[in-house]
C-alpha cells in the first residue's frame, strides 16, 4: 500500500533527524554507497564543487549528507521503494517549503530553483553507487525517486468545495554546460506557487499545483508528462479547471503560444544528459510514446485577457508562429499566422524542443480528456543578473529578477476568469 504524504514526511524526517552519525559511520556492515564507476553526463557535472554548494546554500544539504545511511537501513526492495517515494516527497515538500518561506536554510534566496535540482541529482547518484545486500529494480528505484521530487506524488488537489484548481509545470534549469549557475524561472515559480490559494481576476478562490519536469528526452519518451498531468485532467473532484505548462523562452518578455507543434526539430541543441532529439527542422520527428493528435494544437487560455491583465515589468505577447512544412511541399516555411490546412509541423511557438513538446503533449491529453478545459504554455522572459564573476553563485539582480519573474507568472495565472468557469 503506498504510504500517505503525512507518513512519508515523517519517514524522512524521522531518518534526517536520528542519523546524526556520518555517512560512513552509519551504513550496515556490507553496505556500500560509492561513487558510481560510470557516471552520465548530468551526473559528472556534480564534481564542480559549485553544485554542493547551491544544495548547501540552499539548505538542502541534510538530504545528501544521509541519504546514503537512509539507503543501508532498508532491509527488502518494499522497503527501498517506500524510502524512494518518502525521501522524494520530502525533498519536494522542503524545497517548496523553503521557497514560500516556511523553512529556513542557507544563504541563497528562497524561490532559487537550483539547490532542488542539484540535491536531487546528488541522490540519484547516490542511488546509482548503492549496493544493496538484496536484489532490487534500480531504475525503477530512480524513477520512483524522481517523480516524488518533482511533485507527481502526494501533491493533489484539495477536495475543498468552490475552490478552482491550476495545475502548472515548470522546468529544470538547462545550458548548464555554458554556466553551471543556471537557474530556470518557471521552476522557482513552480516552487513558489505549489500549494498557493490564491484569489483570481473574477474574485473566486483557487488553489495551484504545480510540478517540475527534467529536460531530458528520455523521460519525455517514458511518459513523465503524461503521468503528470494525467491525474490532474481526470474527471473528479480533484480534477483541474486549467492547466498552463511553463518554461524560460525569450530575453525580456513573456509570451503566450498560441500553437505547440507535434514535431521534435531542435537538433543540435543537447538536453541536460547530452542527448538529441534525432529531429531538425529539415527533418523533424514525432517523440517515442506519443499518442494520436494533430499536426498542431491551439491553446484554449485567454490570450487577449493575458496581454491585457500585465505589461510590466514584462510585456505579455500572444505569439502565433509556427514553423512547418507546407502540404505537399518538402521544405520548412515559418509562418506568422499559424499553420495552414494539410502542413506537417516543424515547430510551435516554442520551437522543437521540449518547451513545445510539454505543451503538445499535455494539451493533446486535454483534447482526449477535457476538451473545453482552458490550456497552453507560457514562456517566461529569459532569467538575467548572475554576476560576471562565476564564482558567486547569487547576486542582487538575479534574485530580484527571479522574484519579479515568478511575481508576473501569478498575475498571469489569475487572469482571464469567467465567473461562470
Amino acid at each position: 500500500m503506498k504510504p500517505s504524504f503525512g507518513a512519508a514526511l515523517l519517514v524522512a524526517g524521522t531518518l534526517l533527524s536520528t542519523l546524526s552519525a556520518s555517512p560512513a559511520q552509519a551504513l550496515d556492515v556490507g553496505c556500500t554507497v560509492t561513487a558510481p564507476a560510470q557516471r552520465g553526463v548530468e551526473e559528472r557535472r556534480l564534481t564542480d564543487p559549485r553544485s554542493a554548494d547551491l544544495v548547501t546554500r540552499g539548505g538542502l544539504g541534510s538530504f545528501t549528507a544521509r541519504f546514503p545511511a537512509a539507503l543501508c537501513s532498508t532491509r527488502n526492495a518494499h522497503e527501498a521503494e517506500e524510502l524512494a517515494d518518502s525521501w522524494g516527497v520530502a525533498l519536494w515538500q522542503s524545497a517548496v517549503n523553503r521557497a514560500q518561506g516556511r523553512r529556513p536554510g542557507g544563504d541563497l534566496a528562497p524561490g532559487d530553483d537550483r539547490p532542488l535540482y542539484w540535491a536531487r541529482l546528488a541522490m540519484v547518484d547516490q542511488l546509482n553507487g548503492w549496493q544493496p545486500q538484496f536484489a532490487v529494480d534500480a531504475a525503477a528505484l530512480r524513477a520512483r525517486f524522481e517523480d516524488a521530487s518533482r511533485g507527481l506524488k502526494e501533491n493533489d488537489f484539495s477536495p475543498a468545495p468552490g475552490l478552482k484548481r491550476i495545475f502548472v509545470s515548470g522546468f529544470d534549469p538547462f545550458g548548464l554546460d555554458g554556466d553551471l549557475r543556471t537557474a530556470n524561472p518557471s521552476g522557482s515559480a513552480a516552487l513558489t506557487l505549489n500549494g498557493r490559494r490564491v484569489t483570481l481576476d473574477d474574485g473566486s478562490a483557487a488553489e495551484i499545483r504545480a510540478v517540475v519536469l527534467p529536460v531530458r528526452y528520455g523521460d519525455f519518451d517514458r511518459g513523465i508528462v503524461e503521468r503528470a498531468y494525467g491525474p490532474r485532467l481526470a474527471a473528479g473532484p480533484r480534477s483541474a479547471d486549467r492547466i498552463t505548462s511553463i518554461s524560460q523562452g525569450y530575453p525580456g518578455l513573456f509570451t503566450v503560444e498560441e500553437w505547440a507543434g507535434r514535431a521534435r526539430s531542435a537538433d543540435p541543441y543537447p538536453d541536460n544528459t547530452g542527448a538529441l532529439s534525432g529531429g531538425t527542422y529539415q527533418n523533424p520527428v514525432v517523440a517515442p510514446g506519443m499518442g494520436p493528435g494533430p499536426e498542431f494544437i491551439r491553446t484554449t487560455l485567454p490570450g487577449a485577457a493575458l496581454e491585457q491583465a500585465a505589461q510590466t515589468p514584462y510585456p505579455v505577447l500572444v505569439n502565433p508562429e509556427v514553423t512547418e512544412i507546407p502540404a505537399g511541399g518538402t521544405q520548412p516555411v515559418d509562418r506568422e499566422d499559424g499553420p495552414t490546412p494539410g502542413s506537417r509541423a516543424v515547430a510551435g511557438g516554442g520551437g522543437g524542443y521540449l518547451s513545445n513538446e510539454v505543451a503538445y503533449r499535455s494539451n493533446r491529453l486535454r483534447q482526449e480528456l477535457r476538451p473545453t478545459l482552458p490550456g497552453g504554455h507560457l514562456h517566461t522572459p529569459v532569467l538575467t543578473g548572475l554576476p560576471a564573476d562565476r564564482t558567486q553563485l547569487t547576486g542582487p539582480a538575479f534574485e530580484q529578477n527571479e522574484a519579479a519573474i515568478t511575481a508576473e507568472v501569478l498575475v498571469l495565472l489569475k487572469a482571464g476568469w469567467r465567473q461562470d468557469a
